[in-house]
């Protein structure tokens, strides 16, 4: 298995992190600088990035995101295993004004950041279940400056299992020991040639 494949293996959606380890600005900016060189749309860059690390900030930005809508019974993250930072991708409607044509920037500069940070043995979860409004409010950010996307950061402190998908049933679980299964589609299933 390559090198890579291990890395992508590890690029999970996370709802649980240690809460001894945390991030500094230095580890975002990294995370960042990654996405930073990926092709864009036009090479017009109207990403921008709001890095959390402080606990508080952390906290605020928490406070205004959904999880696992799947489990939503669950309340996930768990007290205790909430992210230890965020990097919350934003839009700067200056460069450009609409914010649905550079949905594909966002989503590379996304899975950039959580490969990157798989790398480094950090979990991520892209939320796109969040407060715009709350969350802008939190960074007290410029009226040009439009959140797309929430990237939640931290040490791994649960178990994902990839299971193969059985009578076409997608949704993710969990089991009694609260390990993380999520179900993918076999290789000869998706490619159509």
């Amino acid at each position: 298995m390559s090198k890579f494949k291990e890395i992508v293996l590890k690029n999970r959606s996370y709802r649980g992190y240690d809460n001894d380890v945390t991030q500094t600005k230095e580890d975002l900016l990294d995370l960042v600088d990654h996405a930073r060189l990926m092709p864009a749309a036009k090479n017009a860059q109207p990403l921008k990035y709001f890095l959390a690390y402080e606990k508080e900030v952390v906290a605020q930005i928490q406070a205004h995101t959904k999880w696992a809508g799947l489990l939503a019974e669950l309340n996930l993250p768990f007290e205790g295993t909430k992210p230890t930072s965020f990097i919350v991708i934003l839009q700067d409607t200056d460069i450009e004004p609409v914010l649905a044509q550079f949905q594909t920037d966002a989503g590379i500069a996304a899975a950039t950041i959580t490969l990157a940070a798989a790398e480094k043995g950090l979990g991520c979860c892209m939320i796109g279940a969040y407060s715009a409004a709350g969350v802008k409010a939190v960074m007290q950010l410029p009226e040009n400056l439009s959140p797309v996307l929430v990237i939640a950061i931290g040490k791994p402190a649960e178990k994902i299992v990839l299971t193969d998908v059985e009578d076409n049933k997608v949704a993710y679980y969990r089991d009694e020991d609260n390990v993380h299964y999520v179900p993918k589609r076999k290789l000869a299933d998706i490619v159509v040639n």
